[in-house]
């Protein structure tokens, strides 16, 4: 029997690991010999279709999930006419909780939760012929009677495959990693709020495999678990074990609960290099009615005090969520909750719009929080009792400028100037109006564009000053872009820089400095190239502390030599710099 498991991605750069874990699962437990593809839903349907085609499957099986499901089932509809033969399944998420429903869009089969033992038991129901009865967490048509079986033990982790021995199919790729399911917390926004309890492989199983990713360099590795530090002992065994064995490189990436970082994980954490590990903490609401609505308990203070110890060596990446949409939060506390989150300048900011996932508490409970959301994947939230449609779609555009403007990290000393003015919530939602009234909204200028959009407007708020915002400008534009054409808006300033031509070529002369501040360049000996490979600018005052989460509060007014290294770059791409000293003469 010929079996295939597809995949179809949100992005190219992702990866399914469900249909990998299923599949060696069904080879190492069962010996079965089931293959794998994976696709994106950016690929023409036609496409797809044709490739699956080619391969004649006799058992198709695909795992849905919100981004996908539209995508798989107008696959469905034309595999049933061109395979009439191949039985279809369906898996994951989206078909769970209504899988009467995915055999109404087609599917033969349904299989509700884990999937690794009930897809192995099924695949050999149907190669041997034994009753399909006998398959636990399985959904069939029995005739014209929809049958469902008994759910299927929960795995024994220890059981779990490890999926990466041949890295070749991943390669440009997320590594995704499984160190347990389930979660402790009951948000009801969340599917995982249906799983009771939670269960970790083996501690030196995990190692292991972890370690095979450090010997191989891989770029990320992105934990899937819920909540990763769910059990701290298990958490720190991990994370001691990655900072012992840290190849310089590879960086991990972990779904935190702020609630259970311990005392006892901040000092080592704090110790960690930088890159190693990035966190991503769900912030969701700072309005207590809202976090009591969806059965979240953490004060935010408490958050803050855990994100602000994270910070203090600047040494593991940050992101944290917001959810617009929950219940109780309406346009004005969604502000509050922003301006709240953005004090604590997370490396990454991410507003996301509540999804009424099948299974959730809310999904249940909408009417009544007069939640009213899309008919279709993802069905995402359209307006509340709290929050309208008109509101929403502002809060679509602010989210849309945050991610342009802040979490590209290319303006982050001209936004911390410009949001020492205003309040946050309230620059962005300026910021969004000025976008429509200039017809930008839909069709976003280009990168240098933007540096020109940002000082349109920024230089229109009460208490700016114009010039300084250009300098800032220009800092964050120097720290992304090597020397070039420059913004519109900045070929305004005065040319310090090349008023200084001469004295800055003879700091670029002097051996000590190259072997001392820019190591990287050590291939370039001709002090000219280096000068035009690397940069050296001169601002009227200080601006580096806008770049720091303090802002300008130790800014100095006395002209300052910028050194840009674009060969050392953070995790965003912009360049290493510092303050330094030229020649207080002239060359010749």
């Amino acid at each position: 029997m010929h079996i295939l498991l597809v995949g179809i991605n949100a992005k190219f750069i992702h990866s399914c690991l469900a249909v990998h874990t299923l599949s060696q699962y069904a080879a190492e437990q069962y010996r079965l010999d089931v293959k794998t593809a994976e696709y994106t839903i950016n690929q023409l349907p036609d496409q797809v279709l044709g490739s699956i085609y080619r391969r004649k499957p006799d058992l198709l099986g695909f795992s849905v999930y919100i981004w996908n499901a539209s995508y798989i089932y107008e696959l469905i509809g034309n595999l049933k006419k061109i395979l009439p033969e191949t039985k279809i399944l369906l898996g994951g998420p989206e078909v769970t909780f209504d899988p009467a429903e995915a055999l109404q869009k087609g599917a033969d089969f349904v299989l509700s939760g884990e999937g690794e033992e009930s897809f192995s038991r099924l695949c050999l129901a149907l190669q041997n012929g034994t009753p399909l009865e006998e398959v636990p967490s399985l959904t069939w048509r029995d005739g014209g009677t929809v049958r469902t079986n008994p759910t299927a033990a929960p795995l024994d982790l220890a059981k779990l495959p490890f999926v990466y021995d041949d890295l070749t199919p991943f390669a440009d790729r997320i590594i995704y990693y499984e160190a347990q399911r389930g979660c402790p917390f009951n948000c009801q926004y969340c599917l995982s709020s249906t799983d009771k309890g939670v269960r970790f492989q083996p501690l030196d199983k995990v190692k292991k495999e972890l370690q095979f990713f450090l010997d191989h360099k891989v770029r990320q590795v992105k934990f899937v678990d819920r909540t990763f530090n769910a059990n701290p002992r298990f958490a720190m065994a991990i994370w001691q074990y990655l900072a012992a064995h840290d190849n310089g490189v590879t960086n991990f990436h972990f779904e935190m609960e702020a609630a259970l970082i311990t005392d006892e994980m901040i000092p080592f954490l704090q110790t960690v290099r930088p890159g190693l590990m990035q966190f991503e903490i769900g912030v969701q609401s700072t309005n207590p009615d809202t976090l009591a609505a969806v059965d979240r308990r953490e004060s935010f203070s408490r958050i803050a005090g855990r994100v602000r110890q994270l910070q203090q060596n600047r040494n593991i990446h940050l992101h944290l969520d917001l959810i617009a949409g929950l219940p109780y939060e309406g346009y004005e506390s969604f502000g509050q909750s922003f301006d709240d989150v953005y004090a604590l300048s997370p490396d990454q900011f991410q507003l996301g719009f509540l999804k009424l996932l099948k299974g959730s508490g809310l999904r249940r409970d909408r009417d009544k929080y007069g939640i009213v959301c899309r008919e279709k994947p993802p069905y995402e939230v359209l307006y509340t009792d709290a929050l309208s449609y008109d509101e929403l779609l502002r809060l679509h555009a602010i989210e849309d400028l945050t991610d342009s403007y802040y979490n590209s990290r290319r303006f982050t000393a001209s936004l911390a100037y410009l949001t020492g003015l205003v309040e946050p919530f309230a620059f962005y939602e300026g910021f969004a109006a000025f976008y429509e009234e200039n017809g930008l909204t839909g069709h976003p200028p280009s990168k240098t564009g933007q540096y020109d959009a940002l000082y349109r407007y920024g230089s229109s708020l009460d208490g700016a000053d114009p010039v300084r915002l250009l300098w800032l400008l220009k800092l964050d534009f120097f720290l992304r872009e090597r020397p070039g054409k420059l913004p519109e808006c900045l070929r305004a300033l005065p040319d310090l820089t090349g008023q200084a031509k001469e004295r800055i070529y003879a700091f670029y002369s002097d051996p000590e400095n190259r072997e001392r501040l820019l190591p990287e360049y050590g291939d370039l000996p001709d002090y000219k190239l280096l000068a035009r490979m690397a940069a050296t600018e001169l601002f009227p005052f200080d601006p580096l502390p806008y770049l720091a989460p303090s802002g300008a509060a130790a800014v100095t007014e006395i002209e300052t030599s910028l050194l840009f290294n674009y060969r050392r770059t953070d995790i965003f791409g912009n360049a290493a710099v510092q303050a330094v000293t030229l020649p207080a003469f002239s060359r010749g």
